[in-house]
């Protein structure tokens, strides 16, 4: 019996790893595309006036369409969420390994906070 949840364990700790590196390798391989595609603007010398006024315009954009064109807005969002997917399976892996790692340093410190162990001797 202990066997087996000490199996589980390690495979909930693997299948995380496993999510966080298959994740982060899709979201970066997404990321070098999109850099290929096309020029970045923040990479201007020197903060300009005209890039704030583009983020403001690029905002009034999406509160318009999403007034007057919720399906023009939904397709947008979609199209978004669509792209960063990859961020869903990077919090999933972490998830796992944080509860995992949290459970280990635990019992770790349960062990080590016994009378006689001699950490609190």
């Amino acid at each position: 019996m202990a066997k087996k949840r000490t199996s589980m364990k390690s495979l909930k700790a693997i299948s995380g790893a496993i999510f966080v590196s298959v994740g982060l390798l899709l979201l970066f391989a997404n990321l070098d595309q999109v850099a290929a595609h096309g020029r970045n603007p923040f990479t201007t010398p020197a903060p300009s006036f005209g890039a704030v006024l583009d983020l403001g315009l690029v905002g009034l954009r999406a509160v318009q369409a999403y007034l007057f064109e919720p399906s023009s807005f939904q397709a947008g969002l979609h199209q978004i969420l669509v792209s960063c997917w990859p961020l869903a399976l990077i919090l999933l892996g972490a998830a796992l390994l944080y509860s995992e790692i949290s459970k280990r340093l635990q019992g770790a410190r349960v062990r080590n906070s016994a009378p006689g162990t001699g950490a609190y001797k």
